[in-house]
């Protein structure tokens, strides 16, 4: 591998800095890169950058490595952030930090910059195997902090150049290394995912672009109206804080987007959040289909949000694409728009993922 066959994305935390350690101690001298996003001028206020190009700085000299600056503002507005926005219009829940990895990370930074190198490497707890000459997304040893459920959208030739150095370290051992190096992001807190939602107020955010309507809060079993809202965007399935109503706790049930209205249940447990069929479409299944030929079932495990337990079920195949899982257990708040990522039996294999179309009971 030549010294500069490689790009590492460096974010300013604990994560891509002992990347880029790791990277350094195999004798692989990475060419360094921080991506901008987070315009002023498009919104983000308060999305700043400061902190992090001078840890970024500080990791480069330390190492006596090349360090760019690069800016995919206008991109990750255009294509992230709107995505966002369209979704939680259309009564969705949307999982931008899915979309940022193949849009941005791997997909505008590899257009412009990172088409030359061999690999582009990052901080996600992940791993890579290769079986039959054919790359595989795995998931990282520490189960707790896997982060194959937000890389699987990402395509087959994005997976092929990606390094995940992290992918066989518990979270605990990275913060040893970074702290017997002596780098400076050692004791830094974990990102909290999309740029401005650990700087800026999400409902704010929301509010700015999508403005406020107020509607009813309804009991779903009783039709009664206990409250009212300032607008179906701000609230998800499953939610539980935030609806200001008293004698809770009181879920999220249901949305009704051309009325505007939120159905809710009261407990600590309501059943009526609970489902066991959750419809996928715009399948992205990574590096091939999984199904055995000419089969239309397979048993799988899977996430519908971002935790460390895998839930198990049944997937099966549609003739127009789609899929239908049919889970084991009980899910608690199946979304639509949010993304369900599946993995072989042993949870091992990241398969993709489908955009969550509906969820249901099985009779």
């Amino acid at each position: 591998m030549s010294a500069s066959s490689t790009a590492l994305l460096l974010s300013g935390g604990v994560d891509s800095s002992v990347a880029l350690h790791l990277l350094v101690e195999k004798g692989i001298r990475p060419d360094l890169f921080y991506i901008r996003i987070g315009a002023d001028e498009e919104g983000f206020e308060g999305c700043s950058w400061e902190d992090d190009e001078v840890i970024v700085r500080w990791l480069a000299r330390k190492y006596g490595l090349r360090l760019e600056l690069v800016s995919l503002h206008q991109e990750y507005w255009d294509y992230v952030v709107r995505y966002m926005i369209d979704t939680v219009r259309g009564g969705r829940t949307p999982h931008p930090d899915m979309l940022c990895n193949r849009v941005i990370k791997f997909g505008y930074f590899n257009e412009y910059w990172g088409k030359d190198y061999d690999h582009i490497a990052t901080g996600h707890y992940a791993d890579k195997v290769i079986e039959g000459g054919l790359h595989y997304l795995a998931t990282a040893a520490d189960k707790a902090k896997d982060q194959t459920d937000f890389l699987a959208q990402i395509t087959y030739p994005q997976l092929q150049k990606a390094l995940f150095p992290l992918g066989r370290l518990p979270k605990s051992e990275v913060r040893e290394i970074a702290e017997r190096e002596g780098l400076v992001t050692a004791h830094r807190r974990d990102s909290q995912g999309i740029c401005f939602l650990g700087k800026v107020n999400y409902n704010d955010f929301l509010k700015k672009y999508l403005g406020t309507r107020p509607g009813d809060i309804i009991e779903l079993e009783t039709g009664k109206k206990l409250g009212t809202h300032e607008g179906f965007w701000f609230h998800t399935i499953g939610q539980r804080k935030g609806l200001g109503l008293s004698g809770g706790p009181w879920f999220v049930v249901k949305k009704e987007t051309d009325t505007n209205t939120l159905f809710v249940s009261q407990g600590y447990d309501p059943e009526e959040q609970y489902g066991d069929i959750v419809e996928m479409s715009e399948m992205n299944f990574i590096t091939r289909s999984p199904f055995p030929e000419g089969a239309t079932e397979l048993k799988v495990t899977f996430k519908v949000r971002h935790t460390p337990e895998f839930g198990s079920g049944t997937l099966v195949r549609k003739s127009d694409g789609s899929c239908t899982l049919y889970a084991e257990e009980l899910i608690q708040g199946i979304a639509p728009g949010q993304f369900c990522s599946l993995y072989d039996e042993e949870s091992r294999i990241c398969y993709g993922s489908g955009v969550i179309s509906g969820g249901g009971r099985q009779a």
